[in-house]
């Protein structure tokens, strides 16, 4: 049975977000090639391949998603496609726009999400659709974003539009878009580098030297490590970059603590989770080195296989991500030494 129209239309709805590119704004909203996430490539050199990619579109050539710059207005139009000879009758068509925080299982203390921001226009009042295809604008301006997208292991941050077609006696039929959230960042004003030493009593004494803490996130890390003083044999060196990931109802208090400790995923505290990812990692020397000697280092960010994204520091007081830098020495005794460094990643511009 078909309830006004609407149980046997097969009405169909598609969200086009039109990008609100001009020549003012061109850096401010970017068609993405996918969607960004915590997961890591099997390609190391999918950053590549997608660099000449096509943007994937959808039947109206919009591309899928767009990275919008947070201060940049959301709009588009809303398509309704109805079989010809269908109609369908509705009592209202309502457009939402919700910024939310999905929290994972375990996470989140009996509220799986929550919605920092909430908006609903009306689209069209109750009536009836006769055409193969209905466009309907939108638009939500001077909206105040203040949180990037984010897809991680255990909390997702989202922003997207919700179209709700209302029936009588019916559920209402709905469709959503994801809009993609970015913040531009700036480079501390005091970027000092980042030199430590690190060593054993009489057997092994080393200097690392970094040339700077913060990097926006298509940056170069370039440092030096020098040996001073080497008593024990040592078989091989590698660096690797690590992301953090802590979550849960409270990480404000406790994200001083979590620098530079446990980096076995689990649950830290009550209800705060870490999860730690090696991003990549690099063997930078191999065989014993001499006193005196000297490594460089060069580790080019672009080539990570994975999606970075800047350092985040107690979002909503529900999740942080942090980055560092994990230097292993292992000896011919296969024991490790390693010497962690958090870095600090910011955006410099939009984009996957």
């Amino acid at each position: 049975m078909a309830f006004f129209g609407l149980g046997g239309s097969g009405l169909k709805i598609q969200v086009a977000l039109d990008g609100n590119k001009t020549e003012e704004n061109k850096e401010n909203v970017v068609p993405m090639h996918h969607t960004p996430s915590w997961k890591l490539r099997k390609n190391p050199f999918w950053r590549i391949g997608s660099s000449g990619a096509t943007v994937p579109t959808n039947e109206v050539g919009s591309a899928l998603l767009y990275a919008y710059e947070a201060s940049e207005d959301i709009s588009g139009k809303i398509l309704f496609l109805l079989p010809p000879g269908k109609k369908a009758d509705h009592l209202g068509i309502k457009i939402q726009f919700i910024g939310r925080i999905d929290m994972g299982h375990g996470v989140h203390e009996g509220r799986p999400h929550y919605d920092f921001i909430s908006l609903t226009k009306e689209l069209s009042p109750p009536g009836t659709l006769f055409q193969p295809m209905t466009e309907i604008p939108f638009s939500f301006k001077h909206i105040e974003k203040e949180y990037e997208s984010y897809i991680g292991r255990n909390i997702n941050v989202r922003y997207f539009v919700k179209v709700m077609v209302e029936r009588k006696f019916l559920p209402p039929i709905t469709q959503d878009a994801d809009v993609w959230v970015q913040l531009f960042g700036q480079p501390p004003a005091q970027n000092e580098a980042i030199k430590m030493e690190v060593g054993i009593e009489e057997c092994l004494h080393i200097e690392f030297e970094y040339e700077r803490r913060a990097y926006h996130l298509k940056d170069t890390i370039i440092g030096n490590i020098h040996f001073l003083l080497v008593r024990i044999k040592i078989k091989y060196m590698e660096l690797a970059v690590i992301r953090r990931e802590i979550s849960g109802e409270g990480v404000a208090a406790i994200t001083e603590n979590e620098k530079g400790q446990n980096n076995n995923p689990g649950n830290s505290s009550n209800s705060i989770f870490t999860e730690t990812q090696t991003l990549v990692k690099y063997e930078i020397m191999d065989g014993c080195p001499f006193a005196k000697d000297i490594i460089p280092v060069r580790l080019c960010l672009q080539g990570i296989p994975s999606d970075l994204t800047p350092t985040y520091t107690s979002v909503n007081n529900r999740f942080s991500v942090r980055y560092y830098l994990n230097l292993v020495l292992v000896d011919e005794e296969d024991r490790r030494y390693f010497k962690q460094q958090e870095i600090i990643l910011w955006r410099k511009e939009l984009g996957g």
